[in-house]
């Protein structure tokens, strides 16, 4: 068998493989709709044909049958379409004509069944007009191709787009078959050949298509046209070589295969070149995109990886950067620039692979972008078509490099920045589909600089709050010990002669310094509140001491038995007791005493003070008692109950209160009791 041979039947066979595996994935709903039937019937019958082609041959009667019921098949589908897409006064006349060329393929294929029974001798002349029946076939068959692209309502036009390409292709090659078979051309062979090829490539064509929707309007995977695509093009390279390497091998004798290997590598090293190209790429997008799609960008696609690049970990790139390169890979821009806010203009941020010369841009730029939004198409502004406010805002570094497009960054109308692209390797004006995406685009990132901005407000407001807290509960002590130190001054006037008076003010004013430095260092920035090691602590000496500092004061009464031991820390329980007996005193009557009763269970030691004074609600106890910033008395902070529950849970105990309006009130301070080896560890 020839080269040639092989070549028509793989090519056929492999044609007929295709076209039978797009038939069978399309059996499933091939009853739907009318197009979808006959677009079913016509795969099928193009398969058998090209079977027929392939294991038969391309002159006998069961192949020339099988091609006639191909035809068929095709304008049935193809009349379907007409049905579907178009209405009109024209629709009685298209359906003539189609019945016309059905009406030619029949008596095609009638020729095709009686010209065994012609004589010998008139043979020739029988094929010549088989011959011209066949070109008629085709021109016919191209003519309502034609007319079906044009008369389908223009929003299905695009999903007819590649069946339309791949039926013109299928009889554009049996009309030049026709044509060398009437005139009896030496290339006939090559040409069925050919055919063979171009069915191959038709079929994945076909595959494409049926991914459409009840009005055959063809919602298009731009992946799978990508690999089509690729695909043919491989196909075509290969034959391209083949041809190749055989018009070599006839024409360089004994150096033949020298010459081959030089030819394959040095084309497929030039190919690999000039396919790495930044601008083929951009050109090749550009093209597909704009024969094959109704939209530039595969909106999915582009979204995803939108997304994919605004939401890395922070650790892969800063946000800045992430952002500026999620709006430049939309529209394959090889660089760009963050612009910031900065005063009444916007300043210089962060850059991805910018490395021409930037500046900042005045208050007119600011000014525009927030009143317009519009992106700014820099080319414009350079040709002097621009409107005129917006010529003037633009900086003039932003025209003299190759910055090509600035996208404003607006979020709830207010600017939050620009970002500048610079000039994407195939350079073109931008259309609405770019300003589209790009102002949506720009709200998305906008928003995501107004969040991380406004993170950055809150954490410096924490450290604000946190500095507050700390201040607030050091001024309630302050308070405190103003009013110890105030009393001490008005007792100093009437008692200053006596010597136990004397002793008992140095001993306060000793105490009260101590508490201001310790205060002091708790507002320290360097200061961290954190749990103190905890230990037995005797409560009874602790509970005297604090009664012994507030008795310059009020009266003050510790009662209970001696060594309760609990486990906690010495200086926060003296500073809970502080502020319960502190409470207390403010709310009792000068000549009622404050006590302090210290009790002890198996698990637990309690200390609780007890007041004779007005006493709280029950509301006010339940919603607001142990709420900062909430007093029952004039000028009072409401801080003291807050803080004296915060530290007695940080040592693992409780703050209780009892409170009777008109009674009094009580707060009981319970602490894990300290238990025997713990106290022997301690000794």
């Amino acid at each position: 068998m020839s080269a040639l041979a092989t070549l028509i039947l793989w090519s056929h066979a492999l044609a007929a493989l295709l076209f039978a595996g797009v038939a069978l994935t399309r059996l499933h709903d091939a009853g739907t709709a009318l197009p979808r039937l006959t677009f079913v019937i016509a795969l099928g019958s193009t398969a058998l044909w090209a079977l027929a082609v392939a294991g038969i041959d391309t002159t006998d009667v069961v192949t020339r049958l099988t091609e006639a019921a191909r035809n068929l098949a095709w304008l049935g589908f193809m009349y379907a379409l007409v049905r579907r897409g178009g209405t009109g006064p024209e629709h009685t006349a298209i359906s003539i004509i189609y019945g016309l060329v059905a009406v030619l393929v029949l008596a095609g294929a009638t020729l095709t069944v009686i010209e065994p029974t012609i004589a010998t001798e008139t043979g020739s002349q029988v094929a010549a007009v088989r011959a011209v029946w066949r070109m008629m076939i085709a021109i016919g068959a191209l003519l309502l191709l034609h007319h079906l692209y044009s008369a389908v309502t223009p929003r299905a036009r695009g999903g007819i787009r590649l069946a339309v390409l791949a039926l013109t292709a299928m009889w554009s090659i049996d009309l030049l078959l026709s044509a060398a078979a009437y005139a009896f051309s030496p290339w006939y062979g090559g040409l069925v050949a050919a055919r063979g090829i171009v069915m191959v490539l038709a079929a994945p064509l076909f595959a494409i298509a049926v991914q459409r929707n009840g009005d055959w309007t063809l919602q298009l995977s731009r992946t799978v046209a990508w690999q089509t695509l690729t695909f043919a093009v491989m196909l075509l390279y290969t034959a391209a070589m083949l041809l190749a390497t055989s018009a070599i091998a006839s024409i360089s004798g004994d150096n033949a295969r020298l010459w081959q290997t030089a030819f394959v590598f040095g084309s497929t090293a030039a190919g690999l070149t000039i396919l790495s190209s930044p601008w083929l790429r951009a050109w090749a997008k550009v093209k597909v995109s704009k024969h094959f799609f109704r939209h530039r960008y595969d909106y999915r696609a582009e979204w995803t990886r939108f997304t994919d690049t605004l939401g890395k970990p922070d650790g892969a790139a800063p946000l800045d950067q992430r952002i500026v390169k999620a709006i430049a890979d939309l529209t394959d821009s090889p660089a760009g620039l963050l612009l910031v806010p900065d005063g009444d203009g916007l300043g210089v941020g962060t850059g991805w692979r910018w490395d021409a010369p930037t500046g900042g841009a005045d208050a007119r730029l600011v000014t525009h972008l927030s009143k317009s939004g519009r992106i700014v198409e820099l080319d414009t502004v350079r040709a002097d078509k621009a409107d005129p406010v917006e010529a003037v805002s633009i900086p003039i570094w932003m025209l003299d490099g190759d910055a090509w497009a600035v996208v404003p960054l607006t979020h709830l109308d207010r600017l939050q920045g620009a970002i500048v692209l610079a000039r994407p390797p195939l350079d073109r004006p931008l259309d609405w589909e770019d300003f589209d995406l790009l102002r949506i685009a720009g709200r998305h990132v906008a928003s995501y600089l107004a969040e991380a901005r406004a993170q950055d407000a809150l954490a410096e407001a924490e450290r604000f709050d946190e500095f507050n807290r700390r201040f607030a509960f050091i001024l309630h002590d302050i308070k405190n010990l103003v009013s110890q130190l105030t009393l001490v001054a008005r007792n100093a006037e009437r008692h200053a002669d006596n010597p136990d008076f004397r002793a008992d003010m140095i001993a306060t004013l000793q105490d009260s310094a101590a508490r201001m430095n310790d205060l002091l260092a708790r507002l320290s920035q360097q200061h961290r509140a954190r749990a103190e090691v905890l230990r037995p602590v005797d409560l009874l000496p602790l509970a005297e001491t604090v009664a012994r500092g507030k008795r310059v004061q009020h009266p003050v009464v510790v009662i209970g038995p001696k060594a309760l031991f609990a486990q906690a820390d010495p200086a926060r329980v003296e500073q809970v007791l502080g502020h319960l007996v502190q409470n207390a005193i403010d709310a009792s009557p000068p000549a009622e005493p404050v006590t302090i009763a210290a009790s002890a269970t198996d698990a637990t030691v309690s200390l609780t003070v007890i007041d004779q004074g007005s006493g709280m609600s029950p509301a006010f106890v339940r919603d607001q008692l142990f709420k900062p910033f909430v007093s029952t008395k004039p000028g009072g902070f409401g801080i003291g109950a807050f803080e004296a529950k915060q530290l007695a849970e940080a040592m693992g105990g409780s703050v209780a209160v009892d409170s009777r309006e008109g009674v009094g009130t009580s707060f009981c301070l319970t602490l894990p009791t300290a238990h025997a080896r713990t106290l022997e560890q301690a000794a």
